[in-house]
């Protein structure tokens, strides 16, 4: 328990297992207030873990919503899949599909009230991406927060980089860490440098998480990893991706993001048949750990596009 990071109540926690036997730690929640309006489906960026959106949850609950998450394959709760627990790997990019297919089917279908609406962060908001050009009818709309299609300043190198990890891996240096000054635990000397928020409570408030159990640390992503997230991202950049997706979007961008390439964002979003995409001003990297006054714009963006249209 951080007396910083209180656990919302009702909270049920469990483990599923995917047909490839990875053990995925999981938690749900049912709405604390307000009318019925389904169930929000939260999915996490890169390093990412289930504790790092209590608040989040909270303020789902309060509109009605019951919340169900876990933590990817490699990071979080769940299963680590090489040596070092502390480096983000994985085999293919689309073993994360087979992480989101079995929560939803396992835990989400069975376990909790529809609709479904996914809400998904950087990492999770390209495999929510892959997601919808797969199966159209998994989840009702799709609200996604600074979704990882480029990396910033890469734009035009994501398939170079890819082919490059795509060697090293073939080599068998997959599990290799790619090292960045970036990467280190958080901790409140590094917060004016901090790419991802510019709110110290915030911020903190990961710290504290982190110190009361490293295990949730994850650090550098391997040559592995990266191989298949740039194969992933050099997918949704192609012309024809954002026509094979049908589902209702919502894409927000972060102004200052140094993370995820907002350029990149908005021309996605431009070609963008059935959704749109907003830039959050002012915002870095994490806009659901970002100020009061980032979060009330995306929370704001989220009733219009979604609680508003529960009703």
């Amino acid at each position: 328990m951080v007396p910083s990071n209180p656990v919302p109540e009702g909270v049920r926690l469990g483990y599923v297992t995917t047909p490839d036997r990875v053990k995925l730690r999981y938690a749900i929640w049912p709405k604390s207030a307000g009318p019925h309006r389904g169930t929000v489906c939260l999915v996490q960026g890169r390093t990412e873990y289930i504790e790092k959106y209590f608040e989040t949850v909270a303020d789902f609950q309060a509109r009605g919503f019951a919340v169900a998450t876990f933590d990817w394959r490699g990071q979080g709760g769940s299963d680590r899949l090489i040596g070092h627990p502390h480096v983000g790997y994985v085999d293919r990019f689309e073993d994360y599909w087979t992480d989101l297919k079995t929560f939803h089917g396992q835990i989400l279908l069975p376990d909790c009230p529809p609709p479904f609406y996914l809400v998904g962060h950087s990492m999770g908001g390209l495999v929510a991406l892959d997601a919808a050009t797969r199966d159209r009818m998994m989840f009702d709309r799709m609200f996604l927060s600074a979704p990882m299609v480029s990396l910033a300043g890469m734009e035009h190198s994501i398939g170079a980089w890819g082919a490059f990890a795509e060697a090293l891996s073939f080599l068998g240096l997959g599990a290799m860490p790619l090292k960045r000054k970036g990467d280190s635990r958080p901790d409140e000397a590094h917060f004016t440098r901090s790419p991802l928020t510019s709110d110290l409570l915030r911020y903190t408030r990961m710290v504290d998480t982190i110190r009361a159990d490293d295990g949730l640390y994850i650090g550098s992503p391997s040559f592995r990893w990266l191989a298949a997230a740039m194969k992933a991202m050099t997918e949704t950049n192609r012309e024809n991706f954002a026509s094979r997706l049908q589902i209702p979007l919502l894409v927000l961008a972060a102004a200052r993001d140094t993370i995820v390439s907002t350029p990149a964002l908005e021309q996605l979003g431009l070609r963008l048949r059935n959704g749109r995409h907003m830039v959050i001003a002012g915002a870095k990297h994490e806009l659901f750990m970002e100020t009061d006054a980032v979060r009330g714009q995306v929370l704001a963006a989220f009733d219009a596009f979604i609680t508003h249209q529960t009703r």
